[in-house]
């Protein structure tokens, strides 16, 4: 209340809506104004055709209207710079100037008029010089006008810079040197100007010169109405500007000669626009003194009413300060105590009377005391100080942590002497505050370093946190779902059970677990095993979420690893059972056979039925080829020379629509494997092809040798780590769906019409590569083609090759940053690993749209490793060309499930291109990365 006492008794603020160049029009000013014109104009009209009568000549008329003229322009001029001295806007200046000019030519058209001091004028003024400084005069002003104008702006325009008195001085100035030239020109060159005035009469350059000063005036008066906002003074300049056009047209166009009633009427006409913005500027002042003294009455009863209220708060303070819980203490700036409330007491242990008159380092520690004086020489540079942390001394020694509020403490004439202080105890709450900021620290490291995904909503469900853990699991960064409502990332089916689950949290149960889906950011689905509470308090859903694609992912390997076991199982006992079924079935038909061999019709019958045996003897062994439990007799093998064999054999099978390459490693290994099998399992893989190719294409047989790590085999269960031979079988067809891929080596699966297959083919080949100890892969994709890798146990007993020798040598690593773009978090988790093992800096993304994201705003990646097969809008060979677009300096390598040759020939990579072909072993991956961070 005492700051606001002592505002109210402060001049008040300056409105500058109060002035007349910037308060707004109101309705009644252009009623008012548009009546004046309304009357000019009529009495103008009444005017016009009598301009031109003769009346009798009275020159003091035109001393006196020029006096009148003068005086009035000047008192205008004063009071527009009263305002300018404010507002300092050049408006204001300008359209002084042109009231100061009015002003200075009409003392000096008085002054040369003819007959008025002397016969001729004075300054040796001609018979031309006052009808010049009349023209000079009249065109003058409304330039000004003009330029007024165009300077205004709501808030009065641009301000003048430098002070106002300067400003003021230089118009002045100014003004009389404009007039002073004027005066020399139409005096002393008098008898170069050309002539207005012959015999009383106007000449036709006085018609040209008065037209242009007419159009100036009205080019005036247009400009201040569309100028707007119109303020109150534009309105009356207006009004000015009419009267100004009728002053000019009854004085100098309508009329004849002087004095005729033209002359006298203009001149009145001229005297009413001298008025018109003087009288309303002298209105506004009367109302502005009014309010004035009406304002310092106000002021002086406010002032008694401010005593009156200090003496109440005189005898309160001391009531305050002794009730206050704070500790108030006053100090002189040589820092001896003055006062000391009772809350002081209570806090420091010293009594009023133990610490008035000492100085206050009797609580302050020694550590602590320049502290002391820097805060006294502080407040003695009237500063004050808020919130400052210390430590403070009791009496009985123990060490407490306060907060001060220093203030300046000043005598009745403003004057420092010394110090207010309010310490307030803050050793508990300072404990508490540290014990909240650690645990703060401490789940605060926990959700950002949650691998698990840690969400906070609001009783609405809108994501109010979400962990960092997100990008790894969902895609999206925190800041895409915060804000965000649950609804849009849950799966739909899963809505209503996630919602129940938030229900019967606020219930009250403490703890709930649940399976939702989320939706990932490439669109697949992301099954999470939830935790989540409700907290009242705070009004939040706080939800722990596990990721279960790894867990769900090794269960469904290991039921396919199951459903293959005991479909192998089953179809192995079927296949026994129905060997002993067709064994009495063979071994009878020929006795048969026999006996009704001159019978031919029963003879027919008999070659069906062993027709028939036949076939099912080889369904049989296609069912034992699959439950792993055919005789097999396998020997060590050369696989490219079965390669080369199965070729000539396929060129007719396969017709001529379909060209067949053959893209053999030299120096091969050996397997140890049943080679009819094998023929037959190649033969089978060809046929799928061809059938997958109706129109023609290409189909790629190629054998390599491989080394699948313990990493391949972790993701693999079937599959024991060491060397194979893979045997390659790629085709540029059709492809295979992806919801099919888990199906095609089940038996009777065929996706072919009926009677088109039995659906055992890819069934044999994958049981007969089962019981030779090997592993079987196909990749594919849907319009571009497949490919069947079958990885064949090498032969013990033989030399190390030289390939194999330089895959076994040391594995070099490095330390550049690799960004590795794969949509299979199984095969991403696997590869960061092997890359980070090898001592690279290795960033992962699930699909291109996350790669170019990381792409942008990590600048050092020295490698893009990516997949070229991956689902969405964008493959790997568009990421590389839009990475390369963005960073020509970034190196790329290429990886996929297909070989290296099916890729080139399907048209997929450009020659040169460097691909990585899985599987592969951590030596081929190493020699590959040093391999392209060299190209």
């Amino acid at each position: 209340m005492l700051k606001t006492g002592l505002h109210d008794m402060n001049a008040p603020a300056i409105d500058r809506s109060t002035f007349l160049s910037t308060l707004p029009a109101t309705s009644a000013d252009r009623t008012a104004a548009l009546w004046i014109v309304g009357i000019s104009s009529i009495l103008f009209a009444l005017a016009v055709p009598f301009a031109g009568i003769p009346l009798l000549p009275i020159p003091a008329f035109v001393a006196s209207y020029q006096s009148a003229l003068a005086v009035s322009d000047i008192v205008t001029a004063v009071l527009l710079l009263s305002q300018f001295s404010v507002l300092r806007t050049r408006a204001l200046l300008w359209l002084s100037s042109g009231y100061l000019f009015t002003a200075a030519a009409a003392l000096v058209h008085a002054l040369t008029f003819p007959g008025l001091f002397t016969p001729t004028g004075l300054f040796g003024a001609g018979s031309q010089t006052t009808v010049w400084l009349y023209m000079i005069w009249h065109g003058g002003f409304p330039l000004f006008v003009l330029g007024y104008a165009w300077l205004k702006e709501k808030d009065g325009g641009p301000r003048v810079r430098g002070t106002t008195r300067n400003a003021i001085y230089a118009i002045v100035l100014g003004v009389v040197a404009a007039m002073g030239a004027f005066t020399w020109i139409v005096t002393g060159q008098h008898d170069l100007l050309p002539v207005l005035l012959r015999d009383g009469r106007y000449t036709a350059t006085m018609i040209g010169v008065v037209s242009f000063v007419w159009s100036l005036s009205f080019a005036a008066l247009v400009s201040l109405w569309f100028r707007r906002p119109h303020s109150v003074i534009d309105v009356w300049l207006m009004v000015v500007m009419c009267a100004w056009l009728f002053d000019i047209a009854l004085s100098a166009i309508v009329n004849v000669a002087r004095f005729d009633l033209g002359f006298y009427a203009g001149r009145l006409y001229g005297l009413c626009a001298s008025s018109f913005v003087l009288a309303v500027l002298l209105i506004e002042n009367v109302r502005l003194q009014a309010r004035t003294v009406g304002l310092v009455g106000r002021l002086r009863e406010q002032s008694a009413s401010d005593r009156d209220f200090y003496g109440k708060r005189l005898a309160l303070y001391g009531a305050v300060v002794e009730s206050s819980n704070d500790a108030i203490i006053t100090q002189s700036l040589n820092g001896v105590v003055t006062g000391w409330n009772r809350a002081a007491e209570d806090l420091f242990g010293y009594s009023a009377a133990e610490a008035i008159g000492k100085p206050i380092d009797i609580i302050v520690p020694n550590d602590r005391k320049p502290e002391v004086r820097s805060i006294l020489n502080r407040i003695s540079g009237n500063e004050s100080i808020a919130q400052h942390e210390t430590v403070r001394i009791r009496k009985d020694g123990r060490e407490i942590d306060v907060v001060l509020n220093v203030s300046p403490l000043r005598a009745e004439d403003g004057q420092i002497i010394g110090a207010s202080k309010i310490a307030h105890d803050i050793t508990e709450e300072k404990q508490s505050r540290e014990k909240l900021r650690r645990e703060i620290e401490e789940r605060q490291r926990i959700f950002e370093t949650s691998q698990d995904l840690i969400l906070v909503t609001d009783g609405f469900g809108n994501f109010i946190q979400v962990s960092p853990s997100v990008k790894d699991i969902l895609g999206f960064s925190p800041e895409d779902m915060i804000g965000h409502s649950a609804t849009e990332f849950i799966h739909p089916d899963d809505l209503d059970k996630t919602r129940e689950e938030m229900r019967a949290a606020r219930r009250g149960a403490v703890k709930r677990s649940f399976e939702a889906r989320y939706y990932h950011y490439d669109g697949h689905e992301v099954t999470l095993n939830w935790m989540g509470t409700w907290s009242e308090p705070v009004k939040r859903h706080f939800f722990i979420g596990r990721d279960l694609t790894e867990k769900q992912a090794a269960e469904a390997q290991f039921r396919q690893v199951q459903k293959m076991d005991s479909i192998g199982q089953l179809t192995g006992g079927v296949a026994h059972d129905f060997n002993n079924v067709l064994t009495v079935i063979t071994g009878t038909i020929g006795i048969l056979a026999d006996a009704v061999a001159d019978r031919p019709e029963l003879a027919a019958i008999t070659k069906l039925i062993d027709d028939a045996a036949e076939r099912g003897a080889q369904l049989t062994k296609h069912l034992l080829a699959f439950a792993r439990k055919q005789p097999l007799q396998p020997r060590e093998i050369d696989v490219n020379a079965l390669a080369l064999e199965a070729a000539k054999l396929l060129h007719p099978t396969l017709g001529e629509q379909i060209t067949i390459v053959p893209q053999l490693t030299e120096d091969a290994w050996p397997t140890l494997v049943d080679p009819g099998q094998l023929s037959t399992a190649i033969l089978n893989l060809a046929l799928n092809a061809r059938d997958a190719m109706p129109e023609g294409g290409t189909l790629v047989l190629e054998t390599r040798n491989i080394f699948l790590d313990d990493g391949y085999a972790s993701m693999n269960p079937d599959v024991v780590a060491g060397s194979y031979v893979m045997i390659a079988v790629s085709d540029t067809g059709s492809g295979i769906p992806p919801e099919l891929i888990d199906r095609v080596f089940d038996p009777f699966f065929t996706t072919k019409e009926v009677g088109k297959g039995t659906g055992l083919g890819l069934s044999m080949v994958f049981g007969f590569v089962k019981q030779s100890g090997g592993h079987i892969k196909i990749y594919s994709e849907q319009d571009h083609g497949t490919s069947v890798k079958i990885y064949l146990p090498r032969s013990s007993g033989v030399q190390e090759t030289e390939i194999e020798a330089l895959q076994n040598a040391p594995i070099t690593g490095g330390s550049e940053k690799i960004l590795i773009v794969e949509d299979d978090a199984l095969v991403r988790q696997y590869v960061v690993t092997q890359v980070r093992s090898l001592g690279y800096t290795a960033l992962e993304a699930a699909n291109g749209a996350d790669a170019l994201t990381i792409i942008d705003s990590d600048k050092t990646i020295d490698l893009l490793f990516t997949d070229i097969i991956m689902p969405g809008n964008m493959n790997g060979r568009q990421l590389a060309d839009e990475a390369a677009r963005r960073r020509p300096d970034l190196k790329t390598l290429f990886t996929s499930g297909y070989t290296e040759n099916a890729i080139v020939h399907h048209g997929r990579l450009d020659s040169g291109v460097l691909l990585l072909a899985k599987p592969y072993r951590k030596s081929e991956l190493a020699k590959m990365l040093r391999t392209a961070l060299a190209s």
